[in-house]
């Protein structure tokens, strides 16, 4: 069999070869790349070609311009932008809010489980924090949602596992909308997530794997029910 012609733009195969770099390890976060004009030289190709493949790597996050200095560092794409680029994924999908629901099911236990594990004093007192601060806030329910969010993403950081991390942020970003019309319709929605958080940090506290996975998975449940109650159908395709 004949191996198909590599007709990609250059551009694309010299980004290529330097993806490969950093994802073999060889190319370790924080290391500088070669100037422009010597990566041209390497790759013999014009400066042009190089700054277009340059480009394409900082968009997928893996170099990085430190205060804006020309040179260019190695650097992990953020979770943001990696949740971003699921969620619309999962949207163009077509990915039902009962898909996300039954997703979060299945992870945010585990993830809670995790942290408890996991956890150091600096992750615990995060999530103190930020639970008590819900529980004190009579702010809109944008930003009540933002603390919401908050509590998700340090429990994902407390479980210490970049997958859970990086599967954890677009289920939470494609739920933040509605989570703002949860709070919005129903007066019991904010009591009834700082009940939540708080049994999940007592939980998290003692180290109690089984407790706080159960806290977790009867929280899910119970945004799914608010979900409803709120008059939001779980067949609507994600946005």
């Amino acid at each position: 069999m004949f191996e198909p012609l590599d007709t990609a733009p250059a551009y694309l195969r010299l980004s290529a070869a330097i993806r490969a770099r950093i994802l073999g390890r060889e190319l370790g976060e924080g290391d500088s790349l070669p100037t422009e004009t010597e990566l041209a030289r390497q790759f013999a190709v014009n400066r042009s070609t190089v700054r277009e493949a340059l480009r394409n790597l900082q968009s997928a996050g893996l170099v990085e311009r430190r205060g804006g200095g020309k040179k260019l560092y190695v650097s992990r794409p953020a979770v943001g932008a990696v949740g971003d680029g699921l969620r619309e994924a999962l949207t163009l999908h077509e990915a039902r809010f009962a898909d996300v629901w039954e997703a979060l099911l299945a992870l945010e236990p585990a993830v809670a489980a995790a942290a408890a594990k996991r956890r150091d004093a600096v992750q615990l007192a995060e999530l103190e924090a930020i639970a008590v601060e819900f529980g004190a806030s009579e702010k809109l329910a944008t930003e009540a949602v933002a603390l919401v969010g908050r509590f998700f993403r340090a429990l994902g950081r407390a479980s210490a596992n970049p997958v859970f991390v990086l599967a954890n942020e677009p289920l939470v970003q494609l739920v933040e909308p509605s989570l703002a019309i949860i709070i919005d319709r129903l007066p019991q929605a904010r009591r009834r997530i700082a009940a939540a958080q708080r049994a999940m940090v007592t939980a998290i506290r003692a180290r109690d794997r089984a407790a706080a996975a159960d806290w977790m998975r009867r929280h899910v449940e119970d945004f799914r029910r608010g979900f409803e109650q709120a008059g939001l159908p779980l067949e609507t395709v994600v946005r």
